[in-house]
């Protein structure tokens, strides 16, 4: 005789439909917010700067692991205040890669979207270090945002040395 036990929130499609619903919020704000014009093909952009078709299946990418990681730490957690903190740092993590858009994008500000994009790349450690206390898997799923992160870091880095003063 097999005994299986499964809980309710494991079963449930609740976390992966809400960490989907934030995701498509975030990258459909981001991606209004981002203007591929004439502003920004005058930009000088680095030589290691991926063609910008690339951006779109890299962030496809990493908001699918970053919904994986979402379900997984939320059906790991042991109590609401566990959950309480992972709304949070997704929250937290979503405005400020709104912001970044709109400082680079909107404001034309590649020098403030260098110094907003720390916290960004602060954020997403924050959720790799608390999503891994209830499950290595889902901050293991977050790293390749904080490459990513740390690669865009570079790249607007070195579209300010390139470019400046804005």
């Amino acid at each position: 005789m097999k005994i299986t036990s499964t809980s309710a929130d494991e079963k449930s499609w609740g976390p992966i439909a809400a960490a989907a619903a934030w995701a498509i919020v975030v990258a459909g704000v981001g991606g209004s917010l981002t203007e591929i014009g004439p502003w920004y093909q005058s930009l000088k952009k680095p030589f290691f700067q991926p063609p910008d078709w690339a951006f779109g299946p890299a962030w496809t990418l990493i908001f699918a692991f970053s919904i994986a990681a979402a379900a997984t730490a939320w059906r790991a957690a042991p109590d609401a205040r566990s959950r309480g903190w992972i709304i949070a740092l997704y929250t937290v993590n979503g405005v400020f890669n709104v912001l970044w858009s709109v400082l680079f994008f909107k404001l034309r500000r590649p020098d403030w979207a260098l110094i907003e994009v720390a916290f960004l790349w602060l954020s997403v450690l924050a959720m790799i270090l608390v999503l891994r206390r209830y499950s290595a898997r889902a901050g293991t799923l977050l790293v390749p945002y904080l490459a990513w992160v740390s690669f865009a870091a570079a790249i607007n880095a070195a579209a300010v040395q390139l470019n400046a003063p804005f």
